[in-house]
């Protein structure tokens, strides 16, 4: 993960502790350099490439749960990525792409008050 990336993950997840502390959230660790060995073991072990950034475990009414996908710049979620976002969707999920902590908190925030949300 660039370290840009990084950052704006940290600032998200502490918000969400603070503002949430009842609710789970956690990260999912697919992206970042790896050796071949680990990357082979990881693969074996049921990492999926494309997998959002962070996961938020809570049904709101109208979805199981909430992906977030991280994106800094004029970084986009690649074509795998969109491909494996649109998937979770189909499955029920609520997946957004967030490019900033203040996109990420009005996206949390209208998403756990039960809102509609439009990516």
């Amino acid at each position: 993960m660039k370290h840009k990336e990084s950052e704006l993950q940290r600032a998200c997840l502490k918000y969400f502790k603070l503002k949430y502390p009842n609710i789970l959230i956690f990260a999912i660790p697919n992206g970042g350099k790896r050796d071949i060995v680990t990357a082979s073991i990881m693969k074996r072990e049921g990492v999926v490439r494309g997998i959002p950034d962070l996961f938020i475990a809570y049904p709101n009414g109208k979805y199981a749960g909430m992906f977030i996908e991280l994106k800094v710049g004029n970084n986009k979620p690649t074509k795998h990525q969109m491909e494996i976002m649109k998937q979770l969707e189909n499955a029920g999920y609520c997946v957004s792409v967030c490019y900033t902590i203040n996109e990420f908190i009005y996206k949390v925030n209208t998403y756990i008050k039960k809102e509609h949300l439009k990516n």
